[in-house]
């Protein structure tokens, strides 16, 4: 299993300029092949080289450079149009979808840059690396990050590392093949999970993970934010600089937490997790304004891919099962009616008059999904011998 382990470098006052400049002269020259593919077409990336390799070494570039440069501008293309074919630019002539084919594809100055282990060597044990430039190669360039992620790094570091620039810090993102645990089989259950933004996780063992923390934070930055843009000083323009993220990297956090949790218990207990596939749901609802914000902020796709590779690392199953109905049926005895759900946190059956949290009552749906989509796909679909 692949994941990625972020570390902070910090170059002394001579190397931060050279390492600025070489990624800024690196999507510069992304730009200038990103504009040469558009006009021939966005060619593969054996073909784009012929028309950009020897332009880029003139330019500076170093051989390996020269060849990211020119497959990250090709990945860059080969992802547009796949975003293309699965139709999420829009339906063909739809405005989204006319703009992102009536220009080449655009790099930030600061945007991620990729060096292999010929442009980019680690030292672990110093906490240093050696990097490529265009004033040459850089030595001794020391670097930060936990305990945990350096013996990551030491013992799966594999491939490539990107090279980005964050609000004037540089920092190395590397890959790291992490083995998985050996998959558990023959799970004694489901932990059903029940995603939402007032309860932005419950499960069926009875773990909630209230979310009004969350929200009153997104509120609070929303109006801190609200205030420094109608001020417009440059001191404010330099606080909402110095603020940038800091919502996203604080419910990537508390996803983190959630997701740990989750799959800590599911791994105790021998069982695996049932999750709801909430694919397109911001397409699929109405809401009123002031519901819009909330609903846009979910970080529902977040918490299910944490969830996910951390259950893949401890060997735990993990299902997605259709989350039709599983606010409105009774997880009791079954029977399902619009009017069983009171209110939001209220589940009140017509049927059999059991009452329960709405929000327990879908994790508990949830999890018996889970077992049923389980069950299906560990039972035989070919046809009967005769």
């Amino acid at each position: 299993m692949k994941i990625v382990v972020q570390v902070k470098l910090m170059p002394d006052a001579a190397q931060a300029p050279a390492i600025g400049a070489t990624l800024r002269m690196a999507n510069e020259r992304a730009n200038w092949v990103s504009g040469v593919a558009f006009e021939q077409g966005a060619p593969r990336a054996y073909e784009l080289r012929k028309h950009t390799y020897a332009d880029l070494k003139s330019a500076g570039l170093g051989a390996q450079a020269a060849q990211h440069t020119i497959k990250k501008v090709s990945d860059a293309y080969t992802t547009l149009r796949a975003n293309i074919r699965a139709g999420n630019l829009g339906r063909p002539g739809s405005r989204r979808r006319a703009k992102a084919e009536s220009k080449p594809i655009a790099f930030r100055p600061e945007a991620a840059h990729p060096f292999d282990d010929r442009c980019l060597s680690w030292q672990y044990d110093a906490q240093t690396v050696s990097i490529w430039t265009t004033a040459g190669r850089l030595k001794n360039v020391r670097f930060a990050c936990s305990a945990g992620a350096l013996k990551t790094l030491r013992e799966y570091r594999r491939g490539e590392s990107d090279l980005i620039e964050r609000d004037g810090v540089f920092y190395l993102i590397a890959v790291c093949e992490v083995p998985e645990a050996p998959l558990n089989e023959d799970p004694s259950g489901f932990i059903g999970v029940d995603l939402g933004i007032v309860n932005i996780a419950t499960t069926s063992t009875g773990y909630r993970a209230a979310g009004r923390g969350l929200n009153r934070h997104r509120k609070r930055q929303a109006e801190l934010r609200r205030k420094l843009q109608a001020k417009g000083t440059k001191s404010a323009k330099r606080r909402l600089k110095q603020r940038a993220r800091k919502e996203a990297r604080h419910a990537a956090n508390i996803n983190h937490i959630i997701s740990k949790k989750i799959v800590t218990t599911a791994e105790r207990t021998g069982r695996g997790i049932a999750l709801e596939d909430l694919t397109g749901i911001r397409e699929r609802v109405r809401l009123r304004k002031d519901q819009r914000t909330p609903l846009h902020t979910w970080g529902f796709h977040q918490l299910g891919t944490f969830i996910e590779y951390k259950a893949h690392r401890a060997g735990v199953p993990v299902v997605y099962v259709d989350p039709a109905y599983t606010s409105r049926q009774c997880s009791r005895c079954g029977y399902t009616d619009r009017k069983n759900r009171v209110g939001q946190a209220t589940f009140a059956c017509r049927a059999c008059g059991v009452t329960l949290h709405a929000d327990d009552n879908a994790s508990h749906n949830i999890d018996r999904k889970g077992e049923a989509v389980w069950t299906a796909g560990r039972e035989s679909r070919a046809p009967a011998t005769p």
